[in-house]
């Protein structure tokens, strides 16, 4: 492993500026091993399986399979063995009258395998639901040109999903715009080493030009919100998908008091839902500029603003008990990896600081901070949409009415974080950025 001083290197974390987060090579759309076969049949009936309420006695019949040093051993077979069990565990729990309390051996057994072989949780996570589960419909020529698009000229049809819990265009059309983001993101990826590059050399007009390039594409991602309501419904998403999202932590009023149980004879995990706080995309960018997150409902002092108290050893750290920090628990292995390399590697706010007579380097930097806080307050009113407005039709609803699937009150959650955004900001008392 590189020294945590040096500039990462996309390659070393699995990353790259093609895909950002996504895999650098196609997601495995079916397990090659006909051993697995009989994962894969339940797999491709699951929405009908549940609609017609079969799913849990379907699973119950499976064989309890081997996990294969084969497959063990082979990445994209090894992803799509946990999106297929991922599925099939979270539909086994919501998908009945009541949740169950208990996940069979032939699903928890092989889960639990696969899920530490990758770090993961040993349920439906970002990973499981977006990085590994899409496919291409018209080949990677079509694809890369996403990257290069603003949010209203990307073609919807280039990518589909490879599983769904509803089998409506719904749902794989909410999994596909947080895949258009990873795509996008691939950019900011290379823009962010380059920056930090940049800082080191006292590099100025490269400085500038690659966080410019960050906040062109940041402002990319926020406008992509709007465009959400072109397949999915919000009904449909807050009624019929949200559920099978949801996690095993903080369910104890929906049947769930001590979470899970995995196996029969196994131990009860109390694991968060699958959130788009589990994208490493913007932690990226958070970690890069230095925006520090506190738990929900602790508030954060302005950052310093002068170069006399701005070192790594006072400067405000990431407080580990954070829902942000939290979330990357639930991030591939070598993600994480890649956002602690990054943290120690970064100068930004430090060089901004040094700079801070110079108007263009500070305007360059809150502006991109701005063009972040945009973003989380486009995101904010998606979750009014797609959840505070739907929630208010129901008088006995699921009740996640406040809580994300991430299991955190999410309104509070989301405020925070775009008030913490601001508060990175040099000049945010005296500087009016032109949006």
């Amino acid at each position: 492993m590189p020294s945590l001083n040096s500039i990462p290197r996309l390659e070393d974390y699995g990353v790259s500026e093609r895909y950002g987060f996504l895999p650098r090579e196609l997601p495995v759309q079916r397990l090659k091993d006909d051993y697995y076969e009989s994962w894969e049949d339940v797999i491709s009936k699951l929405p009908d399986l549940l609609v017609n309420r079969e799913l849990r006695s379907e699973i119950d019949k499976l064989p309890e399979l081997k996990v294969k040093q084969s497959l063990l051993d082979d990445i994209g077979q090894l992803r799509r063995s946990y999106c297929v069990l991922c599925f099939l565990a979270n539909a086994y729990v919501w998908g009945g009258d009541k949740p169950a309390q208990v996940l069979p051996d032939n699903i928890a057994n092989p889960l639990l395998i696969t899920s530490d072989k990758l770090g993961l949780p040993p349920l439906s996570t970002y990973a499981s639901l977006i990085l590994w589960n899409f496919k291409l419909n018209d080949g990677e020529a079509a694809f890369d040109i996403i990257s290069t698009q603003q949010s209203h000229e990307i073609n919807p049809d280039v990518v589909t999903t490879i599983n769904t819990f509803t089998g409506l265009i719904d749902e794989s059309w909410f999994y596909i715009i947080s895949m258009f983001y990873e795509k996008i993101g691939g950019v900011c990826l290379n823009a962010g080493l380059n920056l930090i590059r940049a800082a080191r050399d006292d590099s100025k007009a490269v400085f500038i030009e690659q966080i410019n390039i960050i906040a062109e594409k940041v402002k990319i991602l926020g406008d992509l919100f709007s465009r959400m309501d072109e397949k999915t419904n919000p009904d449909i998403f807050y009624n019929v998908l949200r559920p099978f999202l949801s996690g095993w932590k903080g369910m104890e009023n929906e049947g769930l008091p001590n979470g899970v149980k995995y196996g029969k004879n196994g131990k009860f995990y109390k694991y968060a839902g699958g959130s788009n706080a589990q994208s490493s995309l913007i932690q990226f960018l958070d970690v890069l500029l230095d925006v520090q997150h506190m738990p929900v409902g602790v508030k954060n002092q302005p950052q310093p603003t002068t170069t006399a108290t701005t070192t790594k050893s006072i400067t405000q750290k990431d407080n580990k008990k954070s829902f942000i920090y939290e979330m990357r628990s639930y991030m591939p292995r070598e993600h994480r990896q890649f956002l602690d390399h990054v943290k120690n590697a970064s100068t930004i706010r430090s060089y901004v600081l040094a700079n801070e007579d110079d108007p263009e380097i500070t305007r360059a930097y809150d502006a991109c901070l701005d063009r972040l806080k945009e973003f989380r307050d486009k995101h904010m009113k998606l979750v009014a949409r797609y959840i505070i407005n739907p929630a208010k039709k129901q008088k006995g609803t699921f009740g996640l009415a406040t809580k994300g699937t991430g299991s955190t009150d999410f309104l509070p959650f989301l405020k925070q974080c775009r008030d913490e955004t601001l508060k990175a900001e040099v000049n945010r008392d005296r500087m009016n950025i032109n949006k």
